[in-house]
């Protein structure tokens, strides 16, 4: 009786991890992307690479990968754990000021080219039902290639990598309908079909609202009980029930796992414990991630794209085109610069992880055919492996393109060389103008830090101070003469630009006044922990404002009033810095 191993995939489990600890120190050692080495070696071991050739060499089965579906569920964890860092990273309050990125701006990302793709599809010959799942499938981004490129880079808390992360928000949202309309398309029964997918979509935002906030009153009490035990295996166990759970759950309302992930990250970064699952969970992440990686390389047929390979690549170039295209003119109407608006749209412009599933559906539904399925996989699959060339390539155009703007609309000229006493505004918006007016009236010199260079071409022209740049840059603040400025004043309306922006100021001007403006309280006290010596809240101060009117109507000596304004001012803001006056 042959012997059966009590572990399954315990040999593909022992070679993963031999690759990993191989192949991670020799590509940060070379500094290639890991995300193109991972879907490198997925193609080169799996079942259309070294794989293939098993049963002729049966010695490869032990550097090959079966490709099985079950590892390939496996690798679906990589993609889980990423969301789940991701909720780590944000807050409601945070998620909620992205909402126009991700109804606005996400909408019509997905629209807008599946409308165009459709098109293309439907004009090649195609009937229009399989013109319209095609357009909608390419529409999608892959949410852990493009997250995992922004966080290797640091851009994630920048407004490109914000526009971005909301964009693949609102796909995560649009895979349940798109998998219902499948469903229907298999069964011919389209008729209702608006109806039956706009009752999904009220289903779906049901159930996310039902498990945020029940889980709002059971995740952090939870942790505050067995936290005071202070054993790390418990705490380890905690985090991943509260991960796996949730994401049970909202595979069980027919969700997905990935949603149900970073719905649990978002729970948890309410609490006091955020910065220790983050810890917690950053190895297993590492290594799910390359496993998902590989099992995407493993999905290339390397036999049938030498066959096609010339209409497979000016498929991809045209789904690469497209998208950049449709999503750099979207983020540009965001108000980015026409830069970094190319910049997020190369970053966006492959397929997307959820077309594996949805292609996969529909070839077993007989909507699509061998062959158009086994070319959109293809598509999608080659893509992704382009993806970091094309992120870099738009990268590289981007800053091309805002240097250019910078020098040939900014006109930007030298500042004096003995400059001193200066205030220095970063954000130069509705907020940055009505301060310079303020200090011109007072005879009091600025210089204004802008980012987006149309604004910045258009004020120069009627003789404001104002250069364009980017207000975290140590080397720009020190062009700015900061040494000897009496003060920076923060203004951005962004507030991960805002954070940036004290915290180089702080970090190279230690004695610095910084005074910073903020959209809340909970933006207010980051401001505070970051080395602003002082905040105003837009909700705070319109709030006190009003109480001091409410209070003086009441006669009550304004002394007092004073005194309970600045009472509650400071207990609303409390953190304070070792610099603050």
């Amino acid at each position: 009786m042959e012997h059966q191993s009590g572990l399954p995939f315990l040999r593909e489990a022992i070679l993963f991890l031999t690759l990993a600890g191989i192949l991670i120190p020799l590509l940060q050692r070379y500094k290639i992307n890991q995300v193109l080495g991972f879907l490198t070696i997925g193609v080169v071991l799996g079942p259309y690479g070294v794989a293939h050739f098993s049963e002729q060499f049966p010695w490869l089965k032990v550097i090959a990968f079966s490709g099985d579906e079950e590892v390939q569920s496996l690798a679906e964890l990589g993609v889980m754990f990423l969301m789940f860092l991701i909720g780590l990273e944000l807050s409601v309050g945070r998620l909620w000021s992205l909402r126009r990125w991700v109804f606005l701006g996400g909408s019509a990302q997905v629209l807008l080219c599946a409308l165009i793709i459709g098109g293309i599809t439907y004009v090649s010959g195609h009937r229009l039902e399989i013109a319209l799942l095609l357009g909608l499938v390419f529409s999608f981004s892959s949410t852990a290639i493009v997250m995992q490129l922004l966080t290797q880079k640091r851009e994630m808390p920048t407004m490109m990598g914000q526009a971005s992360f909301s964009m693949l928000m609102l796909q995560d949202f649009a895979v349940v309908p798109l998998l219902i309309l499948v469903d229907l398309l298999a069964s011919k029964a389209t008729q209702n079909l608006g109806m039956v997918v706009g009752m999904t979509l009220l289903k779906s935002i049901g159930a996310v609202l039902f498990i945020f906030f029940a889980g709002r009153r059971v995740v952090a009490p939870i942790f505050r009980y067995f936290a005071r035990q202070r054993q790390p295996e418990v705490f380890m166990a905690l985090t991943l029930l509260v991960a796996l759970g949730i994401s049970s759950a909202t595979a069980a309302a027919g969700l997905s796992l990935a949603l149900g992930a970073f719905l649990a990250g978002l729970l948890l970064a309410e609490t006091e414990y955020r910065h220790e699952v983050e810890v917690t969970i950053e190895p297993f992440k590492g290594l799910l991630m390359g496993l998902f990686f590989m099992s995407v390389g493993m999905e290339i047929n390397v036999a049938a794209f030498a066959q096609n390979y010339h209409w497979v690549l000016a498929a991809v170039c045209g789904l690469v085109l497209i998208k950049a295209t449709v999503i750099a003119l979207i983020m540009r109407r965001g108000q980015l610069t026409w830069g970094k608006a190319i910049e997020g749209g190369f970053l966006l412009s492959q397929g997307g992880e959820f077309a594996f599933v949805i292609i996969g559906v529909a070839a077993s539904s007989n909507i699509l055919s061998p062959a158009l399925s086994q070319f959109s996989l293809l598509m999608v699959s080659i893509s992704l492996l382009l993806t970091p060339m094309f992120a870099k390539l738009g990268q590289q155009l981007g800053r091309m393109l805002d240097a250019k703007i910078h020098v040939d609309s900014a006109h930007q000229t030298s500042l004096p060389d003995e400059l001193s006493g200066h205030v220095v505004i970063a954000g130069f918006g509705r907020v940055g103008q009505l301060l310079a007016d303020i200090l011109d009236k007072q005879a009091v010199a600025y210089v204004a830090i802008e980012h987006d260079a149309h604004v910045v071409a258009g004020l120069r022209k009627s003789g404001r101070s104002v250069f364009y740049g980017n207000a975290a840059r140590p080397e720009l603040l020190r062009k700015m003469h900061m040494q000897h400025a009496a003060a920076l004043l923060v203004t951005m309306d962004q507030p991960a630009a805002a954070m940036h922006a004290v915290r180089a100021a702080r970090s190279e001007y230690p004695e610095l006044p910084i005074y910073a403006r903020s959209r809340d309280e909970f933006h207010a006290q980051e401001l505070r922990s970051a080395g602003a010596t002082a905040v105003v809240s837009e909700t705070l101060e319109a709030g006190l404002q009003l109480s001091f009117f409410a209070l003086n109507a009441l006669s009550i000596p304004e002394g007092e009033i004073n005194n309970i304004i600045d009472h509650e001012r400071e207990l609303r803001v409390s953190i304070k810095h070792p610099h603050s006056k």
